[in-house]
């Protein structure tokens, strides 16, 4: 009777091996790999997404002449935008921020900005 067990808990194994082998995972391959193979698909979604955001603020902040962004630069992070780099004149931080706030997709805005000092000041 034990040995009828046996076979008939091999052959169940089998079957479902099989079975799950045909669904795209294949024969071996384990739980984690198939985490890691869609979690990579993921992150290189999340890096496209933050490029394309900080296009759009780098957009949003070229429309506007009376900012000099020559010197800023922009990092994006799931919605979260930093910016930092120099302006010449400190009125032109918050208008920075402003743009940037209303630009579709950022969710909270970090500054670093400064102003440029003149050389020799």
């Amino acid at each position: 009777m034990n040995g009828l067990r046996a076979a008939l808990g091999v052959a169940i194994a089998t079957v479902l091996i099989s079975a799950w082998a045909q669904d795209g995972m294949p024969a071996g391959a384990s739980a984690g790999a198939a985490l890691n193979a869609s979690g990579g698909s993921t992150a290189k979604t999340a890096r496209q997404a933050n490029r394309a955001l900080k296009r759009k603020v780098y957009a949003a902040l070229a429309k506007h002449k009376e900012i000099d962004a020559g010197n800023i630069g922009i990092t994006a992070k799931s919605g979260a935008v930093t910016i930092s780099g120099t302006v010449s004149d400190a009125s032109q931080i918050s208008t920075v921020i402003e743009v940037v706030k209303g630009v579709p997709g950022v969710t909270s805005v970090t500054s670093k900005l400064t102003v440029q000092r003149p050389f020799g000041q």
